[in-house]
């Protein structure tokens, strides 16, 4: 990395299913923005553990809000998308919307407009959890 530059790797906690740890990074960043980084960094990504880069990731990617397109979906149809179609669910997106299908292996952007997407995930995942519901996919 170059001068005055830095990566911070954060340990998390174990979970039993995938679906718990997807769904926990959302309080830990909406936290970790506000009690650590809100006067440290402009930019903040969260990325999957497995993650590989094939080529060269650098400036172009600093966008108020960024997020890669699910490489098994990049392709398909709206209809193929695997959104939750349930309307009880705070994640809920009918069938005739929804341009891109987002994977939650790479997300981030501006300290702002992440710790708004974290905590409006969070606020609605707890909606969810209290009505027990539970979205098909955690993207």
């Amino acid at each position: 990395m170059g001068e005055n530059r830095s990566l911070t790797v954060r340990t998390v906690q174990s979970l039993n299913r995938w679906q718990d740890i997807s769904m926990s990074r959302m309080e830990k960043l909406e936290k970790l923005i506000e009690n650590e980084v809100a006067n440290e960094a402009d930019y903040i990504f969260c990325l999957d553990i497995d993650t590989k880069f094939y080529g060269r990731w650098g400036a172009e990617s600093l966008g108020r809000l960024v997020g890669v397109i699910h490489p098994w979906l990049y392709n398909a149809r709206r209809d193929q998308f695997t959104y939750e179609r349930r309307p009880e669910s705070r994640a809920y997106i009918p069938a005739e919307e929804g341009d891109y299908y987002y994977a939650g292996a790479a997300f981030g952007g501006s300290l702002e407009e992440v710790h708004h997407l974290t905590k409006t995930c969070r606020e609605q995942l707890n909606i969810d959890a209290a009505n027990s519901i539970e979205a098909v996919w955690q993207e």
